[in-house]
């Protein structure tokens, strides 16, 4: 007699199914940065740049959330395009609902550290604080997890991009390294979150681990 289906343990998502999910959301935030900035340059005249963290400006706190997705200009957009999609994807691969969290964690937190100390009288914006922000979240996964495939992607991830940690030092005056700076403490500070706890074993009634 076979068992009711309610008996029978979950199966968990297949491979094909993360990576598909993780090209997916990939695909749709890079999509929704080029879509908005081709809105902005052909319809709004670069108008939407206004929407950009004006530090201590009490008006602007909440630009916090739309600053991310605003560019000033194509090449702007062009320079961030690819590492946000590598970065993007290798950390919503290992799973979408945990990746979603760290990038509202790194939007909130990078954008209101900018806000409150970010340099006065200029305008942050870019994808370059998610950019900084997922090399972080991917670097403390693999600290804080220490499994094999978390620290090959972080690994991965410090080869392709692990340069541009440069850039949360004060250099050129048009960029802001404090966006940079901030947004990899709040990928730090995501992955500490999401993955501070590692997974234990999961044990019978009686302490045994289940084979």
């Amino acid at each position: 007699m076979s068992r009711p289906d309610r008996f029978l343990p979950a199966r968990p998502p297949s491979r094909t199914g993360q990576v598909r999910a993780a090209a997916g959301l990939t695909a749709a935030l890079v999509a929704g940065i080029w879509g908005q900035e081709v809105a902005d340059q052909l319809l709004f005249g670069g108008s939407l740049d206004r929407y950009g963290i004006l530090p201590r400006d009490g008006g602007s706190f909440w630009n916090i959330l739309s600053a991310p997705f605003l560019h000033a200009g194509f090449g702007h957009l062009m320079a961030n395009t690819v590492p946000l999609a590598v970065l993007a994807f290798m950390g919503a691969v290992r799973g979408v609902a945990r990746f979603v969290a760290a990038t509202l964690i790194i939007v909130l937190v990078g954008g209101a550290l900018v806000w409150l100390f970010g340099r006065g009288g200029s305008v942050h914006l870019g994808a370059s604080e998610l950019v900084f922000g997922f090399l972080a979240y991917l670097l403390g996964v693999g600290w804080w997890e220490r499994t094999p495939v978390a620290i090959g992607v972080a690994v991965a991830a410090f080869v392709l991009y692990g340069g541009i940690l440069w850039g949360v030092l004060p250099g050129n005056p048009y960029v802001s390294w404090e966006a940079h700076l901030f947004g990899f403490l709040a990928g730090l500070l995501a992955a500490a979150l999401l993955h501070g706890r590692r997974p234990r074993r999961a044990e019978g009634q009686n302490g045994a681990p289940f084979r």
